[in-house]
This record gives C-alpha cells, structure tokens and sequence, in this order.
C-alpha cells in the first residue's frame, strides 16, 4: 500500500533544498531514496508535479510525497558461491570476488550477487527497486572486497543515512604507477560523467558531485630492473562512481589492471619476468576494500570489519618484494 506524505514549510526552513526539507522531518527516508522518489515524479509542491530534488522551497508551501508500494523482487537465483563473513537478522557482511557485478544491470542481467544471494534464499530488502534488492552501496565488478547488504528496508534506510552522514567507514588498497606527490594527502574534487566516454567519469572544475579521497603510501617499490609502484590505503568521505579510479587518474598514479583508466607505460628492459607476467595477466584493477565500518542498525554498537588482500594481488606484491 502506498504512503502519502504531506509537509507544510515553515518560516525555519525557508530557501531549502526540497529533499534536503523532506529529510529533515522525515529521518526514516534516506536522502538518496528521497531524491530518487523525486526523480520518478512522485513529488508535488503546492499541487504541482516537481522532479527535481534541488529545488528550493518557500514559507507555506505545501509538500506531498508519494511512496509507492516496494516492488517485488523476481530475480533468477544464480549458482555462485559467496564468501559471507557475517550474518544477523538485518545485514549480511560480505566478501566480494573481483568477477561478479552487484547487481543486475544492461547487458547482465542473472550472474549477479544479487541473483547468488536469492539463490542462497536470502531475504533482502526491497525499497531500492526490483533490481537492487538488499544494495547499500556497490564496489565496481572489477574490485574485491567487504560489501553490507540490507535483510529489511529498516536497515536499509539507516544504513543509506550513514552513506549520506559520512559516518560509515571504508578503506581500500590498491597499488599504482610510480609515486604519489605528496606521499599522504587529500584529494577533493568534483567528479562528473567523461563527455569523451559515457562509460567514463572524470575530474570536473564546474560541474558534478563532490568527491573526497584521503590517501596514504604504505610502501614504495623503487628499483633498477622494475617500474617504481605505490602501495596505497584511500580512506573515502565519498563513494562516487569510480572514485578511487578517478582520482588515482587524475593524480597521475593510475591504479595498476585498470583497463578503462588505464596507463600506457614502456616496457622496461631486464625486468623481472615473473613480475611482468603477472602484472600483464591481471584481469582487474589492482583494488580491494580492505576495512568496513558502521553503527549496526537495530544493535546501535559500531561494528569493524577487516579483509585480507586475495591471493592474485598479494602475490604480485609478493613479486615486488623479491624482485
């Protein structure tokens, strides 16, 4: 059954955004399920339809939001083994391989997480549309690493809070081309779609989303017979599209087996031969989420979580190392 909210703007909330208005009174709504809500015309502003999220509100206006009865979920289940470290009444913490992508989208539709977990007969929630049952937050197909996926939409709806407060916690590895200036630092920008790629996102001095990446170099491998690479831990206070990819890019430090952002660079003459194959025949970025925290929804204690590197790119530090 469908829900109707209605607000009245008072003189307090004069010249606010209308999403960031709804937000403000309605804290079970999170601002991202509230601006999608928007964009799907279910918003009308003194009776007249609005989509558009940003819009600023004025005293007396009149509010009405509609939120429509959660589509139901009818995925196929798809046979894949997912490695879940853990498991309550309301979240699943999981493990996620660099070969499957979150959820179903163009092009792939069944070999999904989502299609493995509803192969698991896991129950998820259902507030984020018939494709993106249980999805928080996503890692890209191509990097590994700790994922929380939501059982309710209860959970869901705080766990999508804490994205938007910036309270909850990720922190990623990966390894990149040569040495980052400076060596720790903050990297803040705006991130839009590439007007070259649409596949693409880029750095943007006038338009696109705020992005913010605080970095630190763990190790630096700098030798005669190797290219010079960069172990690096990126702390997001943003989880753009791309982000960590983008900003590596735009630093100049593209992220080594980044295919779309890659990085031409000359082969370099009596270098390690075992490095060099696996350096060649990754087929994924060298990216991995290595730490997970939140406030768990319904227990209200602060929860960590922490993954170990998989072996594909542990051995090429490995490599690195012995070289």
């Amino acid at each position: 059954m469908k829900k109707i909210i209605n607000l009245l703007v008072g003189t307090q909330d004069d010249i606010l955004r209308v999403d960031q208005f709804i937000n403000k009174y309605e804290k079970d709504l999170s601002r991202s399920k509230i601006k999608n809500l928007i964009l799907k015309k279910n918003l009308s502003i003194n009776n007249k339809l609005n989509d558009d999220p940003s819009k600023k509100i004025k005293i007396n206006d009149k509010i009405s939001l509609i939120i429509p009865e959660p589509e139901e979920v009818n995925l196929k289940p798809f046979e894949y083994k997912i490695e879940i470290i853990y498991e309550d009444n309301d979240l699943l913490v999981l493990n996620k391989k660099a070969d499957i992508s979150m959820h179903p989208g163009a092009g792939n539709k069944d070999k999904t997480l989502v299609n493995a977990l509803i192969n698991y007969k896991k129950k998820l929630s259902n507030i984020n549309g018939e494709l993106r049952p249980g999805i928080v937050h996503r890692i890209d197909k191509h990097t590994s690493g700790l994922v929380v996926i939501a059982k309710n939409n209860f959970t869901h709806e705080n766990l999508s809070n804490q994205f938007s407060e910036h309270s909850i916690e990720r922190k990623y590895q990966t390894l990149v081309w040569g040495k980052l200036r400076p060596s720790n630092g903050r990297i803040e920008t705006l991130i839009t779609r590439s007007s070259k790629n649409r596949q693409l996102m880029s750095v943007s001095f006038s338009k696109g989303k705020n992005s913010i990446t605080n970095y630190k170099t763990l190790e630096i491998f700098e030798k005669e017979t190797v290219p010079t690479f960069s172990l690096i831990e990126c702390k997001l206070e943003t989880g753009r599209t791309h982000q960590i990819r983008v900003h590596m890019s735009y630093k100049g430090n593209n992220i080594v087996g980044d295919q779309k952002y890659k990085k031409k660079f000359k082969k370099i003459k009596n270098i390690n031969k075992d490095l060099e194959k696996k350096i060649m025949n990754l087929d994924r970025q060298f990216l991995h989420a290595v730490s997970l925290g939140f406030t768990h929804p319904t227990k209200n204690k602060r929860m960590n979580f922490k993954s170990k590197l998989p072996n594909d790119l542990e051995n090429i530090l490995k490599s690195l190392r012995n070289a």
